[in-house]
């Protein structure tokens, strides 16, 4: 089982993630955009607070599974170790994780804007 769930947990989170940067992109799915990036901030900041901050339940969750494959010296990010993983890298856990933060700022801003403005549109459509 644990190694169908390894395979699970690094797809989902892996499209997650990427959906979390691009799904602003598309009309028909801004609003969950919307709110996976709402769970995401609310994920690190707020349970942050008391897991730490950036925490994950997926992140935490797929890090007990690989701990019963044998996996023992895993990075505290997914992030870190999606990009090692897929550049082969050992890219600086500090680096990925100020750009992490970064870029999901940058986002979270940019998706409140087109939410904020296609909202307005609908209702100045529908008055």
């Amino acid at each position: 089982m644990y190694p169908f769930l390894n395979i699970f947990f690094f797809v989902f989170h892996t499209s997650f993630t990427v959906f979390n940067l691009i799904g602003w992109i598309w009309t028909r799915t801004r609003k969950i955009h919307f709110l996976t990036m709402f769970g995401t901030g609310f994920s690190w900041f707020i349970l942050g607070i008391w897991y730490g901050f950036g925490y994950c339940p997926s992140t935490d969750w797929h890090w007990q599974v690989r701990y019963h494959l044998g996996y023992r010296d895993m990075p505290g990010s997914y992030i870190k170790f999606l990009l090692d993983s897929l550049t082969g890298l050992n890219l600086p856990a500090d680096l990925v994780n100020l750009a992490a933060v970064g870029i999901f700022i940058g986002v979270f801003i940019l998706t409140t804007i087109l939410n904020t403005r296609d909202l307005l549109a609908r209702r100045t459509f529908s008055a």
